[in-house]
């Protein structure tokens, strides 16, 4: 073989390899399309893992430094109290004294403890009033422990308030804009304490679905397992998967869940419509069907317009009175252009929201419809009321 022919032979061998890994890129390439056009979504998107969660905390302090807008002692209490027990632990005693300032309000702080937090990291507050003060803004948050549901303190809060809102006024008129009596501080609160939990020495762990189903939690299990090429997860109802790192050829659980959060999954839901009424908002599930039904819509409309009139004599009469005479004008208006629509058995949620827009009806009315459908029991399925 001479080394022209090698040279050939490698170059060939070269284009070979680009063309293989070209056309593996390809196929991940179309498999992912065709995952986005099904609908389909990462694990970490549908569902939480064991652990990784936050925590609510709360706790409640004194903003001070207000204009004049904070509470009124005598119509809060507590303010008065609070204030008179944080003037003493720093030394000032003010039993037995009137007191009469109204740049102090008592207030809710609130913030979320992230997941794994550690000491001396900064959290974000939100500052909430519960007295009669006008406004916190140019306040200060003086330091306020932070308490979780165990009843222990795990961030302290303290620093100066950021309010979007304002409101002015005098006697004669006054203006509001937002809420005055609510603000944040960013990064206004320090973590001390950290919750307890080693993710990384787990041999077991569940994975909670946002939204139970049977049938997404059994491809979640699935899927993992197809990965993993063993059998580690399993579906124990429809909102967990409980996942074993046995057998799976991983010694760290943040490794494996690393991989498992990035995996596509088609999720799965029972048919539904949501309706609010009081904004008139519907929401219909692409899985929603409808058996033949005929549906026919008309509204009757009475109108009542009184216009009286005034009937007085003529200038210098010696007879007659000025009187109200009533006039009354009455209209009645029927939908008459309204027909009768069929539906045929099956229709999914395009020719269902074709057939109801054909009637000319508005989202007032078609919720009353769509109410009347499933009544009638030709709507395939679930209504919730928000």
């Amino acid at each position: 073989m001479t080394l022209k022919t090698a040279q050939n032979i490698a170059k060939q061998f070269t284009l070979v390899k680009a063309a293989a890994t070209t056309l593996l890129a390809l196929a991940l390439s179309a498999t992912v399309m065709m995952q986005a056009a099904s609908g389909a979504s990462r694990v970490k998107d549908i569902a939480d893992f064991e652990g990784i969660r936050e925590n609510i905390l709360v706790g409640y302090g004194l903003v001070v430094g207000l204009n004049g807008t904070g509470d009124s002692l005598n119509n809060s209490p507590f303010t008065e109290q609070s204030l008179e027990a944080m003037l003493e632990r720093l030394g000032v005693n003010t039993r037995d004294t009137d007191l009469k300032t109204d740049n102090v309000a008592a207030v809710v702080v609130t913030a979320t403890l992230p997941a794994f937090a550690r000491q001396g990291t900064k959290v974000d507050v939100t500052i909430s009033s519960i007295g009669d003060a006008e406004s916190l803004l140019g306040g200060t948050l003086v330091v306020t422990p932070l308490m979780a549901a165990d009843g222990e303190v795990y961030a302290v809060a303290q620093g100066s308030i950021t309010v979007a809102g304002f409101a002015a006024g005098g006697e004669a008129a006054s203006i509001t804009k937002g809420v005055p009596t609510a603000g944040r501080i960013a990064n206004g609160a320090i973590v001390e304490r950290e919750l307890g939990f080693d993710l990384a020495t787990l041999t077991s762990l569940r994975i909670s679905l946002r939204n139970p189903d049977l049938t997404t939690s059994r491809r979640i299990a699935k899927a993992i397992n197809d990965f993993i090429g063993n059998r580690v997860a399993k579906s124990t109802d429809p909102s967990t998967v409980v996942l074993n790192l046995d057998g799976s050829k991983r010694d760290d659980m943040v490794d494996l869940l690393t991989d498992i959060e990035q995996l596509m999954v088609e999720p799965d839901q029972i048919a539904r419509v949501v309706i609010d009424e009081q904004s008139g908002i519907i929401v219909i599930g692409k899985d929603v069907k409808v058996d033949t039904v005929a549906i026919a819509q008309g509204n009757l409309t009475v109108r009542i317009t009184e216009t009286p009139q005034v009937s007085q004599p003529s200038p210098f009469a010696e007879q007659g009175q000025t009187v109200v005479v009533p006039r009354t004008d009455i209209q009645v208006t029927e939908d008459g252009d309204k027909k009768l629509t069929v539906l045929n058995s099956g229709v999914r949620l395009q020719e269902l929201v074709d057939g109801l827009n054909a009637l000319g009806i508005g989202p007032r009315d078609m919720i009353s419809i769509l109410q009347a459908i499933k009544a009638a029991g030709a709507l395939q399925a679930e209504i919730e009321l928000m």
